[in-house]
Order: C-alpha cells, then structure tokens, then sequence
C-alpha cells in the first residue's frame, strides 16, 4: 500500500499518541515488550480500544473492549469508515492531496449502517460509533494488528481495511500515528527485509525491476530470474502436484505448525529429500534426510535482527556452540561451495557490509553506528544523518511531486469465514498465542514455567453448562478434519460459541489436527483463526470385574 513492509512508526510514538487500537491482538502476552510502551501511552493519556473476540488480559487494560465475532473485521472497519465520513470526521484535505480511489471506496461502505455492523461483527452500534469518532478526531492515533488480522483466507483485505481507517483521517506519516504490524517474533522484520519473501529482494527491491537485479548480479555473479516465487502454503501445494521434490527448512517446523497438520507432513514424508537446519531435532528434523545442527543464533553467532519497529540492532557472540553446531551462514557458504559457488565472507560484518551496498535503505547503518546508536530504524540512507522515526511523511509534503505516488484506498468486502458452522459444527475454535510459551513448543517447552498449565480447549462458562463440562475434565474435540482430546477450561474471557486452543504443545495435543487449510491466494496465510468443531463428553470406561 505504502511501497515498504514495515510498521510506519515506533514504540516511543505509542507512548505519545492519542488513541491506540490493539485489533485481533493480545499484546499484553504475546508481544510483552511492546505492551510496555502501550501501557506508558494509556498512562499518558491515550484511549486503548482492543478489538478482540476474547476478553485478553490486554482487553482489560483498554477502555473499552469490542467483542467481535470472528472473521467480520471487515465489516467492523467498513462500518467504522462510513460512520467517519457520515460524520465529517474524514480529513478530506489529505484524502485529496495524498490518497486516491477515495470515491469508490466511499461507495463501497456507504450500505454498512451502523445497525447492519452491529448485527454482522455482535458489537453493538453505540460502541462501533464511539470508537469511530474517537478515531476521527484524535490528532494523533496509532493501529496495531497481529494474527488476528492475517490467519484468515482474506489477510490481506483485512489488514487493508485497517489502512484505509488511516487514510480516511489521516492517520500516517507524521509522529505519533502510524500502522503497526507486530511481529511475533525478534527478527521476523529482518527476514522480510532481507528478502526471504517470493517478490522482493532484499531491501524491499522488486524482483520484476530489471535495474534491482542487475545490480545484484553484479554483486553476486549471479543471473536471477524475473519472476516471483513460492510463498509456503504454495511450496505445500507444490509438493502435492510433484513440482517440488526438494526441500531446504531453515529454523522452521511445518510439520507442526502448518493448518492441516496430518497433510503437512504426509506431504514432507512424500518428498524426495528434505534437509533441516535446526538447533534441535523437531519434529520436521526427524522427518529430514539431512539435519544440519545450527548455532543459538541470539548467543553464538554475530549479525543483526531487525524488530517490529524497524530497528536494526547488534547481536553479538556470547558462546562457542556446542561441538558440531554451526553458525548459520557458516553452513550456507559450505553449501554454496559444494554445489561451485566460492562465497567468502571474512566476517559477519563483511555480509552486512555487502546489504548496506546492495540496500539504500540500509546503507548508512555500519557496525560502528549500530553500537554507537543503539540500533537504528531503517530507512537509513546515510552515515551522517538520520531519518525520522515515521514512514511516509512525504503524503504530507506541499509539493506534489514530493508526495510522490498517493496512497491508494481498497475496496473490501466482508467474506465470513470458510469452515461453516452448522448443527454437526456448532463452536467456533480460534487459536493463539499464550504468554508462558512460544509457537510450536521447541524453543520454550523445555524450560519450566509457573504460568505454564498445559494444552486445554478453553470455552466459555455457559457452554460449559450447557455441554456439562467439569473444568479439567476430558473432552473430544472434532473438526472436519480430524479429532483429538483435551482437557477443558472454563475461561470467562470467552463468549458463548466460541473456544480457544494454542498450538504450543502439539507433541502431547496437536491442535493444528483441527485447523483449516484454507488460503489467502495473496500472503499464503492459512486461516488458523476460524475452524468450526464441536465438543463431546469422553463415555465412562465400563467397569470390570465389579471394581
């Protein structure tokens, strides 16, 4: 939308805004140290709404929760838009100056009444409007997302609809607003940034753009082709037709946090060789051929990673890994070697210095200043000077030729859910993030943890009534795709017809049996948030021999 995949602002603005807006995220547990800047903010002043379906810990901080059905993002977006604009809240002169397609997608929400929205997203209509004139007249106001925007089938027009409620008032390219994707983990920036995404080489550099690759090949010696490539949920597709035979897994563990699970690795056991690169032996290293031990990356290896707020920031040896693990790019350039490519890099500092001539929005982020500053934001053009902490200041700028291209506005249209509920499928399971442990369970499961109960299907206390369901009590949970049991939880976050799983220990309880594969054709993302299950009571064991 803006021309760069990252978050437009920085923790610090958090604290200096006027509205905050966590939508289908729980920062308070799954981005802890983000939620301290955002705690700061509310302390400040700022208003916090959490669009959530869960009542989260990071729901009780805000002023006012909006309780959302799941998958009607859209709808609660397209009604927040036509409030704004029904109001004159909209900032009509940097929609003019800045934006473009505004009258159609002012068309586009004008059916989504405040009372259609209500019944659609279960919000009601007096809280859609506060928090839609809130958002209009806020000087400043910043909008976070996390997965509960981007594992639907639609991602990518629900995190749309969200810039368009930044376009609408302005909301972008100045300090103290911005869009904020939260990443869940410390270098998923660093990974998109340094090209490990299908269309983009490194530095955000379009693939198709003959002049981008050229100088890369120049670098590299290399002829790279002008297409783009396969994002993940379109590798598993690939390997289903047999196009893909060969598989190179690089700190990752598709077998078990992929939708569909069973399926995953059906179709990684059905590959002709699969090569894992891991500091420990996942689930998907003991499916592999090959499994290449790797370095602790955050304490035996030096380089960089980039956070959610495009901070560039040192990472610096601490350890010697233990006997046969390897630094990461160790293993690469061994690879490279075999198969005739002679990389040689004499340093760390010697690859980051080949980005920072490669990547203008890097090329003034030396080692020396990185250590000096503390890490810096990118864009960083030059060593002598620093950009503001915001993106897209130039929509703001009086020169029309120093705006540059105008921001677009899109067209969204609310697209429920696809795993349908129905009488077999009554229950909506969504799935998360708690703050105890980490993803699949490799990194955080072998530490203790105080909080740490364990897998659970949580539900609500009135579905619980209702299914006569003791709290700790064994239950069958069944989707269209598969079943598995759990214990229940009676959680009082949850509303009736909605329950919740992790996927954090999917070697005692696979959660991602029950997930749909249900893709955005866009981002690849599964739609993890939104399968339909129901729950059973386990029948009693007969009794034997009179005990």
């Amino acid at each position: 939308m803006f021309g760069a995949g990252g978050g437009t602002s920085s923790y610090r603005e958090v604290e200096d805004t006027d509205v905050i807006i966590l939508w289908g995220s729980n920062a308070r547990e799954t981005h802890p140290i983000f939620f301290h800047h955002v705690i700061a903010g509310v302390r400040n002043g700022a208003r916090l709404y959490c669009v959530d379906p869960r009542r989260t810990s990071s729901a009780r901080w805000a002023d006012t929760w909006l309780g959302i059905h799941v998958g009607t993002d859209i709808a609660l977006s397209n009604t927040m838009a036509r409030e704004i604009i029904h109001a004159g809240l909209h900032n009509a002169r940097f929609i003019e100056r800045a934006t473009c397609n505004f009258e159609e997608y002012a068309a586009s929400v004008e059916d989504w009444t405040l009372e259609r929205g209500a019944a659609v997203t279960g919000v009601p209509a007096e809280v859609i409007a506060e928090m839609a004139h809130t958002w209009g007249r806020a000087d400043r106001a910043q909008l976070c997302w996390t997965l509960g925007i981007t594992e639907h089938h639609n991602a990518v027009d629900n995190v749309v609809a969200l810039i368009n409620l930044a376009l609408l008032c302005g909301h972008v390219g100045r300090y103290g607003c911005g869009l904020n994707p939260l990443r869940g983990q410390n270098n998923v920036q660093g990974g998109g940034d340094m090209g490990a995404i299908p269309n983009k080489l490194p530095g955000f550099q379009e693939i198709l753009d003959d002049a981008a690759r050229a100088k890369f090949d120049a670098a590299w010696g290399s002829t790279i082709p002008p297409r783009h490539g396969w994002h993940l949920s379109a590798m598993f597709e690939a390997m289903e037709r047999g196009d893909l035979t060969a598989l190179y897994v690089i700190g990752e563990n598709p077998a078990q946090s992929e939708a569909e699970s069973e399926h995953a690795v059906h179709l990684l056991e059905g590959l002709d060789h699969l090569v894992v690169q891991d500091i420990f032996l996942t689930r998907t290293a003991q499916l592999a051929s090959v499994v290449l031990p790797a370095s602790a990356a955050w304490c035996e290896s030096e380089g960089t990673v980039t956070n959610s707020e495009r901070r560039v920031q040192r990472v610096r040896k601490a350890l010697e890994p233990p006997e046969g693990a390897r630094d990461d790019i160790e293993i690469i350039l061994d690879v490279a070697r075999r198969l005739g490519h002679d990389w040689r890099y004499d340093s760390s500092e010697a690859v980051w210095d080949e980005l920072r001539s490669l990547s203008p929005m890097h090329a003034g982020m030396s080692y020396a200043r990185l250590e000096e500053l503390g890490g810096i934001q990118w864009p960083c053009y030059d060593e002598d000077r620093l950009e503001p902490t915001w993106l897209h200041g130039r929509l703001w700028a009086e020169d029309p030729a120093e705006r540059g291209q105008p921001a677009p506005f899109s067209v969204v249209v609310d697209d429920p859910p696809v795993d349908k509920l129905d009488e077999e499928f009554p229950l909506r399971l969504t799935t998360g993030r708690r703050l105890d442990s980490y993803n699949t369970g490799v990194q955080s499961g072998g530490f203790a943890s105080p909080l740490r109960f364990g897998e659970t299907i949580d539900v609500s206390p009135e579905d619980a009534r209702r299914l006569d369901i003791a709290d700790g009590e064994q239950v069958r949970v069944t989707s269209r795709r598969g079943t598995l049991v759990a214990p229940a939880r009676v959680d009082p976050s949850l509303r009736p017809g909605l329950v919740f799983m992790t996927m954090h220990f999917p070697d005692d309880i696979d959660t991602n049996l029950l997930t749909i594969e249900a893709i955005d054709p866009r981002s690849g993302t599964a739609e993890f948030k939104a399968s339909a299950v129901r729950i059973e009571k386990l029948e009693p064991l007969a009794a034997a021999g009179g005990d």
